[in-house]
């Protein structure tokens, strides 16, 4: 394994969605993380489709048996941080909770993912990114003037305000656990989460300068120089003209004259600027207005595809993409001297359940072991 996080070892207790995403970033940077979940035991380790499965292997576990609940005691042992996604008294019902697990390994630190937190009136409930970020005032402010909220795909609550804040939160308790011994539990909650990624929003508010109105804003779609237009071809541009040198370049490019426009930043002209704005972009195709952009300052760029955004040319330049066997992002962020790297492909639940564990270090007596007690389900 290379990467930063080299040397931390991580039991992840499978969920959807957030913790494995949360996983994955720590796995593609190095981290030993050993996935259990519901499988086959040394199933055929065939390509699997789901990308936050991939850089770490697939241990067969049934939680339900004794020498599973065993198995997980014995991983967190040696482990810096375990991961669990399960709703609020479900892994201390499971045996696997964080009292459980601290008495074993004092220094642990035991990451949460929820999506309303362990405690408070909703957290028994059930729910989704929609829900979460609907109650942090994030869904709310997504949209345009007189229309309904738009659910920005499910990238604000389970990923940017989950899983990305899981793995922040494992990283600062671990460091804390190696300057002080002592574990802790982080509790990460999705509504928390993206509560915290609107926090500029909220400043904006406090100070006079956001309007609580949908698409009225300078960054809602509600500015004229912040939105996305139509082009000839069926396709669209995005627009970023914020400051007074990028708007100058984005109105040189549009070959129109300043003198003839109302000023930038009057709300009441902002509706006049749009209607000037879209009729001329209106006029070429999205890679005419690329060609015309592509030397200026005027932040105007193609809106692409997932498939565009793949083959485009900065991003294969990067590297930003790769193809393992599907494309998919490549590791974030970047390092100078230890570069993350994807170690494998997701493959089929439970097949490395005897290269997982050893590479843990479990000796093959026990790996047998719990294999004869049923740690890892029944075998077809």
């Amino acid at each position: 394994m290379s990467g930063p996080l080299s040397g931390i070892r991580i039991v992840e207790l499978a969920g959807i969605g957030p913790s494995p995403y949360g996983a994955m970033l720590l796995a593609d940077l190095g981290a030993t993380v050993i996935r259990l979940e519901r499988g086959v035991d040394d199933a055929p380790a065939t390509a699997h489709f789901d990308v936050l499965n991939r850089s770490r292997p697939s241990v067969a576990v049934d939680l339900k048996s004794p020498a599973g609940v065993e198995l997980v005691r014995e991983l967190v042992a040696s482990a810096d941080a375990l991961i669990e996604g399960f709703r609020p008294g479900v892994a201390e019902r499971l045996g696997v909770g964080p009292d459980d697990l601290l008495a074993i390994n004092p220094r642990l630190v035991y990451g949460r993912m929820t999506g309303w937190g362990q405690e408070g009136p909703l957290a028994q409930r059930a729910g989704h990114d929609i829900n979460y970020i609907a109650l942090s005032g994030a869904l709310w402010s997504i949209g345009r003037e007189g229309e309904r909220p738009v659910p920005p795909l499910n990238l604000v609550g389970d990923f940017g305000g989950g899983g990305l804040i899981l793995a922040f939160g494992l990283l600062a308790a671990i460091l804390s656990a190696r300057t002080t011994g002592q574990g802790q539990v982080v509790d990460a909650a999705m509504v928390d989460g993206s509560a915290s990624l609107m926090a500029m929003t909220y400043s904006f508010m406090g100070a006079g300068f956001w309007r609580e109105e949908r698409g009225t804003n300078i960054l809602d779609t509600g500015a004229p120089f912040y939105d996305v237009y139509d082009t000839a071809d069926g396709r669209y541009v995005a627009v970023g003209a914020i400051e007074p040198q990028f708007y100058k370049e984005l109105l040189d490019g549009l070959e129109l004259d300043p003198s003839t426009l109302p000023p930038q930043m009057s709300r009441d002209s902002w509706p006049q600027l749009r209607e000037i704005f879209a009729a001329r972009f209106v006029t070429k195709t999205r890679d005419e207005w690329e060609a015309i952009f592509i030397d200026r300052d005027a932040c105007v760029t193609p809106v692409l595809s997932p498939s565009e955004a793949v083959a485009y040319g900065h991003n294969a330049q990067r590297g930003t993409f790769v193809t393992q066997p599907v494309a998919q992002p490549a590791p974030v962020p970047r390092f100078s001297v230890t570069p993350g790297a994807i170690s494998s492909p997701p493959l089929a639940p439970g097949s490395q359940t005897t290269t997982g564990l050893t590479s843990w270090g479990l000796s093959p007596e026990a790996i047998a072991d719990f294999r004869e007690r049923g740690a890892f389900g029944a075998r077809p």
